[in-house]
């Protein structure tokens, strides 16, 4: 049975979010709630979901080595794409997980627990931000229309996962990750192979992340009988971290290798060293991991914008070769 939900404190702040952040500072106050709720004050999983888009993309053009303004577009509607569609999925998944994280510490200040949102609020909220990402969608090719139609169903899923598996951020990475065949297909009107294992790679990729954010709540987690990897790999992280670590460089080279096969050595090159350094950036992570620290968790759960960001700023610079 939840408990009931803790009074919000007078600013409404949400425990985990960014000090400082813009909703908090300046976002009009009856929008902030929503804002909220919305993730719009923790802006790292609006980063998570673009930058598998933007990777995508890039490969992408360096397969078929095409540029147009389209491509331009492309970015442009992602970048909403990713803030609306990631602000809709956690609007969802704090519907569903509404009486959990009134249990949860680092969750308890959510805005439907706290008590600022309303169920219905939510639901609305929900509707808009998706309707809106509709919208950006329809501006796509028919191809990559489909693909975003079909996302809708793990990000569905996902909240619900936790429920019945010890792998709910492989439910999480299936939904993260889809961006990365929607770009490739935004760009080219067709899916091909090195898209796949491109997606195949980000899920790893989520793997690993997610199991570090999870790991801040592995004690609220097993009280509450939710499950995760963190709870499943328990001690045992980060020999599994270092398993996904492997597996995400190993993929994601393949991918390179698939659409830059065409190029010269040196285009292939400079976007193999981008996948590289990302795993370097990984383990630094890992070699940085302190299972009982949540601050470190969160810092190195967090740093993963810069680890995407390596990998996409080479592919980029492999189109010019």
């Amino acid at each position: 049975m939840a408990e009931t939900p803790t009074t919000p404190e007078p600013s409404g702040q949400v425990s985990d979010a960014v000090k400082g952040n813009w909703v908090d500072s300046f976002a009009p106050a009856p929008t902030r709630p929503y804002l909220r709720l919305s993730r719009a004050d923790r802006p790292i999983g609006t980063w998570l979901l673009f930058l598998p888009c933007m990777m995508g993309l890039v490969l992408s053009m360096l397969n078929d080595n095409i540029v147009s303004w389209h491509d331009a577009w492309t970015v442009v509607g992602c970048g909403a794409g990713a803030f609306l569609m990631r602000g809709a999925g956690c609007t969802w998944n704090d519907i569903t997980d509404r009486n959990f994280d009134g249990q949860v510490e680092r969750t308890r200040s959510r805005p439907i627990p706290s008590g600022q949102v309303t169920v219905t609020g939510a639901v609305i909220w929900m509707a808009l931000q998706a309707l809106l990402g509709l919208f950006i969608l329809l501006s796509f090719y028919p191809k990559a229309i489909l693909l975003g139609f079909v996302a809708v169903i793990p990000v569905l899923i996902y909240p619900f996962a936790k429920r019945f598996t010890w792998w709910p951020q492989v439910f999480l990475g299936i939904a993260f990750n889809w961006g990365a065949l929607l770009a490739w297909t935004a760009h080219s009107n067709q899916l091909q192979w090195p898209a796949v294992v491109l997606y195949l790679s980000g899920i790893t990729w989520t793997l690993f992340y997610d199991t570090i954010y999870a790991h801040q709540d592995t004690k609220d987690d097993a009280l509450i009988g939710v499950k995760s990897t963190a709870g499943l790999f328990a001690e045992n992280s980060p020999r599994w971290l270092l398993g996904f670590l492997i597996v995400t460089v190993c993929l994601m080279a393949f991918a390179v290798i698939g659409a830059t096969i065409h190029r010269s050595p040196l285009s292939m090159g400079l976007a193999l060293a981008g996948v590289w350094a990302m795993g370097w950036h990984l383990h630094w992570q890992l070699r940085n991991l302190d299972l009982e620290n949540s601050a470190t968790l969160l810092k190195l759960f967090q740093s993963n914008r810069d680890a995407g960001l390596i990998p996409l700023l080479f592919f980029a610079g492999a189109l010019f070769l």
